[in-house]
């Protein structure tokens, strides 16, 4: 992951931290932007659209990242 992306992934944590769901998945998404098969993202991405309610696109990026990364536990 490049230095750009682990800090749209760092601002994205602090935000899910503090339970602004909306404002994390902005950064998420930008970082998917540039990395965008990267398993890990897209389950942070996942996570956050589930605590958003948006249950129906937490399962795309789940089902996409296990389809990238077949044995990743975080998103089964």
């Amino acid at each position: 992951m490049n230095h750009k992306v682990q800090e749209h992934v760092r601002k994205g944590d602090k935000f899910v931290d503090d339970g602004k769901y909306e404002e994390a998945l902005l950064y998420y998404e930008e970082a998917l932007t540039l990395e965008p098969n990267e398993p890990d993202l897209l389950n942070k991405k996942g996570v956050a659209l589930r605590s958003l309610g948006r249950y129906d696109e937490a399962i795309e990026c789940f089902n996409k990242s296990l389809k990238i990364s077949p044995r990743d536990l975080d998103a089964s």
